[in-house]
């Protein structure tokens, strides 16, 4: 069975390889946890792990052991003046008991005892009543003192601040087991729908230590199948009592990735990117929170802007691969990654696929046509691929002329061979060769196929006319046409090309372009992908599982067309991570519909002003409380008033003034240009997120180091 409960449908066009199980511990840099959880001698770091709270927060709050803050920050006096304060009403209570005790103040303090307690209390000779009576009344009274100056004096803040209850919370709090049906390690969900056996294996599993966590999100993917009708219900629960935790395996048989650099909750389904700055740009809630990215905002597309060296591979686009990777492993999503060779994506044991394009121990190729039958659709995507960047960059415009080219040539050659044409013969037909055009006549001639014969004769008409898109299509498919490529793109069936078909399936994949010495080649490549992600999740049968492009550097690759499949995504629950060194790699009229069809934008430290500026204009302006503070001179009118402002003059060196505050609403950009460019601190960048339900979270300031 596979990650949700049905037999292994892996297509044959992108087959992973099984690999051997995963060590069960997974080193890690402090302070990320050194394996993951489950992965022990006991069950108890799986059980702490699963048990954790994780309660509903804004969006890009780290749920896991998230305590939730109020939205507004409470009004709190700084803690010299709250001591001082109280000390000096101490004193004030001691001076006035003082002087009441010591009858400075006169007597008219006991009169109350006297008016109401009779003479005989008061008089007899019983030593012990009257001492009782007396110094109950001054215990009275003392407290009385003390109330009214504890109050002054703010002495219960000081104790909750500084006093047992403070250590309460400091103090850590003893873990209690929950209740057998709300404890997920129990499987109440299980045990409800009368699987019992099966909750008590896995149950079982996870007290011993051998249950993961991503054995346990993948199970809990599989249990949502049995609920949604997908499969059935004694199936899964043969599949658990025969394997246990391991039940239900990804394809490739791997529980677990080799090693893991960012911390992750596959219950959440979050990866912890940074921690929110504790800055007053910063609304009261987030400050200090954990920043965690999941699919519900991936599901939004992201956009990193920051320039080389700013952290993006490292600090935003790694851990997202990973996330998504261990998210494929638990059935949930599948991920494309695609960066330049050796940019450290993630190690090659991390993914099913791993196609390295120019490197000739590559095992995988890839599809240049999508995996598609219809010429019509594979002459679209390559006509994005080939000249989309050459298209009119308003946002309206398309390269219909490219893509009609194209058909007219690759529908008569499937007719003709079956197959489309590999790299040189595509060459070929779009430079007009003869001896390629006539092969392919004669081959439809006698056939039956007259609209294919009347598109090739179109195609030999157009030859030639100014105006023909042909002889650029012909310069760009000759950049692939190299000997670095000479055994890639291959349609004859020898090789194994991947297909974004597959993403259907959990699967992990990880495409590496030959950016040195064919820079050219490789953003046309990035946007083949691009352009076949979107075709293909728009078509998927299955849109439960979740489905990402990571695009590491995608200078070249936005385009109209790249910029309307952004859009569509959302829908089809998929997403895109795109990262650029500078707005200024996106044509100018394509900088806006871009930035406004990803829903989570990120500036890093260093970018431009002139970047910042369209961050800026797209996060917009809120209205602010602006406090104006004004000095204006006193002037003495009286010689004595005079004369008291001269002294004072001479002992602070400053005339008397008097100060006015004037409060007011203004609307300022919440992050201006210039504090993008120059105020964010290195390794921290500023980020807004929106999820898929509509949830939006203002730009954050964010460590990204943390």
């Amino acid at each position: 069975m596979d990650s949700d409960g049905t037999q292994d449908a892996r297509g044959t066009h992108a087959t992973p390889v099984p690999r051997p199980a995963t060590p069960p511990e997974v080193p890690a840099v402090p302070p990320r946890p050194t394996r993951a959880p489950g992965a022990g001698p006991d069950g108890s770091t799986f059980l702490t792990w699963l048990r954790a709270p994780r309660p509903e927060a804004q969006p890009g709050v780290w749920r896991f052991g998230h305590v939730p803050r109020p939205d507004q920050e409470p009004e709190q006096i700084p803690t010299r003046q709250l001591l001082s304060g109280a000390l000096i009403a101490f004193l004030c209570g001691w001076l006035v008991w003082s002087l009441l005790w010591n009858g400075y103040l006169g007597g008219w303090w006991v009169l109350p005892l006297e008016l109401f307690t009779p003479d005989s209390w008061r008089e007899n000779n019983d030593r012990f009543g009257n001492a009782f009576l007396w110094y109950s009344y001054y215990t009275l009274i003392a407290l009385a003192i003390m109330l009214a100056v504890g109050r002054l004096g703010r002495w219960g803040e000081v104790w909750r601040r500084f006093g047992p209850p403070a250590w309460r919370r400091a103090a850590p709090v003893a873990e209690r087991a929950p209740a057998p049906e709300q404890d997920p390690a129990s499987w109440p969900a299980l045990r409800a729908a009368g699987a019992a056996d099966a909750a008590e294996r896995l149950a079982s599993d996870a007290r011993s230590g051998l249950m993961r966590d991503v054995d346990y999100a993948r199970i809990v993917r599989a249990w949502q199948g049995v609920r949604s009708g997908r499969h059935d219900l004694p199936t899964f629960s043969g599949a658990v009592l025969k394997d246990g935790a391991a039940a239900c395996l990804h394809p490739s048989g791997e529980r677990d990735l080799s090693a893991r650099v960012a911390r992750h909750d596959l219950v959440s389904g979050q990866v912890r990117l940074g921690t929110t700055a504790d800055d007053p740009r910063n609304p009261y809630a987030y400050r200090g929170t954990g920043l965690g990215l999941g699919p519900d905002l991936i599901g939004t597309s992201l956009l990193a802007v920051g320039p080389a060296g700013s952290g993006k591979t490292g600090t935003v686009v790694r851990p997202l691969a990973e996330s998504l990777c261990l998210q494929a492993l638990a059935g949930r999503a599948s991920v494309v990654v695609v960066g330049a060779a050796g940019t450290g994506l993630g190690p090659a044991d991390a993914f099913d696929v791993v196609v390295r394009i120019g490197n000739p121990e590559s095992i995988y190729d890839l599809d240049l046509y999508g995996g598609t039958n219809d010429p019509d659709e594979a002459a679209a995507v390559l006509a994005e691929a080939l000249v989309g960047d050459l298209a009119d960059p308003h946002p309206g415009s398309d390269s219909r002329r490219s893509t009609t080219v194209l058909a007219q040539l690759l529908g008569p050659f499937r007719a003709v061979h079956d197959r489309f044409p590999s790299v040189p013969e595509l060459r070929q037909l779009l430079d007009g060769s003869p001896g390629a055009l006539g092969a392919l006549r004669t081959g439809l001639e006698g056939s039956g196929q007259e609209s294919l014969l009347r598109e090739l004769d179109a195609r030999e008409r157009q030859l030639g006319h100014p105006g023909d898109v042909a002889a650029v299509l012909a310069d760009r498919v000759a950049l692939l046409d190299r000997p670095a490529f000479a055994g890639f793109f291959d349609t004859s069936g020898q090789s194994r090309p991947f297909t974004l078909k597959a993403l259907d399936h959990p699967v992990r994949v990880r495409i590496d372009l030959p950016a040195r010495g064919h820079a050219e080649a490789s953003r046309m490549l990035a946007r083949l992908v691009l352009a076949q992600f979107t075709a293909s999740v728009a078509v998927r049968e299955d849109r439960s599982l979740f489905a990402c492009l990571v695009l590491d550097d995608a200078t070249g690759v936005v385009t109209p067309e790249a910029v309307r499949g952004i859009q569509r995504l959302r829908s089809g629950n998929a997403g895109a991570v795109l990262t650029l060194r500078t707005l200024d790699d996106v044509p100018r009229p394509l900088r806006g519909p871009l930035l406004g069809s990803t829903g989570c934008r990120m500036a890093l430290a260093g970018v431009t002003p002139w970047d910042g500026q369209d961050f800026a204009e797209v996060w917009g302006k809120e209205w602010t409380e602006a406090r104006d503070v004004t000095d204006r001179q006193i002037i003495a009118e009286t010689p004595a008033g005079k004369a008291l402002h001269a002294v004072r003059r001479v002992i602070t060196g400053k005339a008397p003034t008097a100060r006015a505050v004037t409060v007011r609403q203004v609307e300022r950009e919440r992050w201006s240009a210039s504090e993008l460019a120059h105020g964010v601190p290195p390794g921290h960048a500023v980020l807004s997120l929106t999820s898929v339900q509509g949830e939006h979270a203002p730009p954050l300031l964010v460590d990204l180091r943390g």
